[in-house]
């Protein structure tokens, strides 16, 4: 009987869809749990929505167009936003942790402003700027600009530095030793850096939409709990987290381990 159950375990971990029918299953026990909980509860239209009466929503919204429309506009500037800040924070790290004295001044600066969440700006910037698209993407690019520099900041600080005292005794220049060393040495750091970067970014501009009454998934779900429409605030959270999951397993992930892979880590 044992022998008989190894043997079903070892062929199901080689299935090529064991993986696929697994979160089916999971997803399904999921539904079932949340279907048996919705049903026992008094009103649960208002407070706990079957999945059935989520699906409909759904359904109604693409219908409108409203649901297309939203995931675009939070796409866009979650694109824009992260897109600039890593444009800008990988190069900033690679400048400043050239120079070890330069490092070592600003690596508390970016420690502080990277462990400061952009919501916690948010404020001082409607002051600016209002509650405007200009004061949501201001809060994304800051939030993806300081994790990815001080990432950036502390993998080039972990390169040997005989690494860079070779490059410059065969007489390298700055840009040469920033592009064939400081930037082959810190990949993995980019890598991983960028990934962390674009998931806070992601979270800000959920965050920053309801904040700033800016159309995108985050109002929708901030609008439809003042309408009491908890089936449209329960679709809003499937799909932030539907969206980023697919975003990170096909795109993300990857991207980070073919670089760790094809780099390696560079300790020092």
């Amino acid at each position: 009987m044992r022998n008989n159950l190894n043997r079903f375990r070892a062929f199901w971990r080689h299935f090529p869809a064991a993986g696929a029918i697994n979160l089916a299953l999971i997803i399904l026990c999921i539904l079932l749990i949340w279907e048996l909980i919705s049903s026992t509860i008094d009103n649960p239209s208002r407070y706990l929505p079957s999945p059935i009466l989520v699906a409909l929503s759904s359904v109604d919204m693409i219908y409108k167009g409203l649901l297309p429309s939203y995931f675009g506009d939070t796409l866009i500037r979650l694109i824009t936003g992260s897109s600039i800040g890593l444009a800008l924070g990988i190069p900033f790290g690679l400048i400043i942790g050239i120079n070890r004295t330069s490092a070592d001044i600003f690596y508390p600066v970016m420690n502080f402003f990277q462990s400061v969440s952009g919501i916690a700006i948010f404020p001082i910037v409607v002051i600016w700027w209002g509650n405007s698209d200009t004061t949501v993407l201001v809060v994304i690019l800051y939030t993806s600009f300081f994790p990815i520099a001080f990432t950036v900041l502390s993998g080039v600080r972990e390169v040997p530095m005989q690494y860079i005292h070779a490059a410059r005794t065969m007489g390298a220049t700055r840009f040469q030793v920033i592009r064939d060393v400081l930037l082959p040495g810190s990949m993995p750091h980019i890598a991983t850096g960028s990934r962390l970067s674009i998931g806070f970014a992601w979270r800000a501009v959920i965050a920053g939409e309801m904040l700033a009454g800016r159309e995108g998934l985050g109002w929708m779900i901030f609008t439809a709990q003042d309408a009491d429409k908890t089936s449209e605030v329960i679709l809003g959270m499937v799909m932030i987290g539907v969206s980023w999951i697919v975003l990170d397993h096909y795109l993300l992930r990857p991207l980070e381990a073919d670089t760790i892979e094809r780099w390696g880590l560079v300790q020092r």
